[in-house]
């Protein structure tokens, strides 16, 4: 086997071991054209809930009144476009995920364009199998987008909106997914994936949050 060669499986298996480990973890970070409609379903699923026996039942994990306020918000950022949220809003929204199942995909767009790269399309086809998939249809989903921290701050944010817009559309217009069911963010290069690296690749992404947060009973 030659030295390229080598190489390439060498590369081939650490990009598998990498998304391996990433799904071991919360929140799962996807490479390019590698992740499957499998692999964000998995990590979009509600956590299961063990069916309980006879009228005893656990203490409960999220508060109640904690629940219903998440819930009202949600409902009133449904169907608004992504420029008309608010700073604070946006951080809201940030709160409110992380404790959600999520998924980070490394989706590339032409160069200073909100255009979906090529390279990047069969990334967003499966996310958009997995967001029509019985175990997560219906659910309302968080898109946001994310810059590294090259660029102005107005200009990285304008950019975010616009990308997170751009993968909205490709799910409504080829996937049939409701776009009230998708709530776009931008937050340009606010957020960074990795600080220490601010131009690192990892901080080019899109996040994915499932915002029904709803248990499901196992069988």
């Amino acid at each position: 086997m030659s030295k390229k060669s080598g190489r390439g499986s060498f590369a081939a298996i650490l990009s598998l071991l990498t998304i391996g480990a990433a799904l071991s973890f919360g929140v799962a970070t996807a490479v390019a054209g590698d992740v499957t409609e499998d692999q964000i379903v998995k990590a979009l699923a509600p956590p299961k809930k063990p069916l309980t026996r006879g009228l005893s039942v656990g203490p409960q994990q999220v508060d109640p009144a904690v629940s219903a306020e998440e819930g009202r918000f949600v409902q009133q950022i449904r169907g608004r476009s992504t420029r008309s949220l608010s700073s604070t809003e946006r951080e809201e929204i940030a709160t409110i995920v992380k404790d959600k199942p999520k998924i980070d995909l490394e989706i590339n767009f032409d160069y200073n364009s909100a255009d979906i790269s090529t390279k990047s399309m069969p990334s967003v086809q499966a996310l958009g199998r997995a967001l029509t998939n019985p175990d997560l249809k219906g659910s309302t989903f968080v898109v946001a987008g994310h810059t590294d921290a090259a660029g102005g701050e107005a200009y990285n944010q304008d950019l975010s909106e616009r990308r997170a817009d751009s993968i909205k559309k490709y799910l409504v217009d080829k996937y049939g997914i409701a776009g009230s069911d998708l709530v776009t963010v931008g937050y340009g290069k606010s957020k960074l994936k990795d600080a220490d690296n601010p131009l690192s690749e990892v901080n080019r992404r899109v996040q994915v949050v499932n915002m029904e947060n709803k248990a499901t009973a196992s069988k």
